[in-house]
């Protein structure tokens, strides 16, 4: 039997809701990915199959809304699916309060980079062209250079050099990185016990930890 075989609401709602992947799939879509390539990004370890499926499975559940514009397929949330940013909240919250482990296996650059291009103000960025590098310890040499771009209002990341001036570099661990974008330490602790080091101009390195910030999870979980 698929179902709990319950009439509780909240049994019906799980029914849809608790296949793996699916309320990270609604994540993804609540911060505004739109296409199958994007929401990719913001699930790297899902396989694409998997995805696709998820994905029909909240079409037909009315959770989700496929569009084509252009001839590529659009993705987004209908009014039911958007009455789920409660729910993904109040698990963000929860997991900030009581979900302190993160292990090795939790860490991903390319996620933590693809979370960070689509969290970061814009307009507290200088207009100019200004390239960010980041030179990651604990990582395999492949995926331990970074850079992020930010121009005429638009932010990019790479893992190759873009071949942009490099305003500032960040010299830090993915661990360490991981740990201020969820809140669990803050910049300023990190550069004052010297976990994180950023090399440029002094008025810049002061400036990068307000460019960076945290990550939308701190923000939520962060009392009022």
């Amino acid at each position: 039997m698929s179902g709990y075989g319950q009439f509780c609401p909240m049994a019906k709602a799980m029914e849809l809701l608790d296949e793996r992947w699916t309320l990270l799939v609604v994540r993804e879509l609540l911060l505004g990915s739109a296409h199958f390539n994007d929401l990719r990004r913001g699930v790297p370890k899902m396989s694409p199959a998997l995805l696709s499926k998820r994905l029909k499975s909240l079409t037909r559940a009315g959770v989700v809304e496929r569009t084509e514009i252009d001839g590529r397929a659009t993705y987004s949330l209908t009014p039911c699916g958007q009455d789920l940013a409660g729910v993904v909240n109040a698990l963000t919250v929860w997991g900030m309060r009581w979900i302190g482990d993160v292990g090795d296996a939790d860490l991903d650059p390319h996620l933590l980079f693809w979370d960070i291009r689509r969290t970061i103000e814009i307009d507290d960025w200088p207009r100019s062209r200004t390239t960010l590098a980041f030179v990651l310890d604990g990582v395999s040499a492949k995926a331990s250079r970074w850079w992020l771009v930010v121009s005429n209002g638009q932010a990019d990341v790479c893992d190759f050099d873009p071949g942009y001036e490099v305003t500032a570099t960040v010299d830090t661990s993915l661990r360490v990185l991981t740990q201020i974008w969820r809140g669990d330490v803050d910049w300023s602790h990190a550069i004052l016990e010297g976990s994180v080091t950023v090399f440029g101009p002094t008025e810049i390195r002061r400036a990068v930890p307000k460019w960076l910030g945290q990550g939308r999870g701190t923000r939520i979980a962060t009392p009022a």
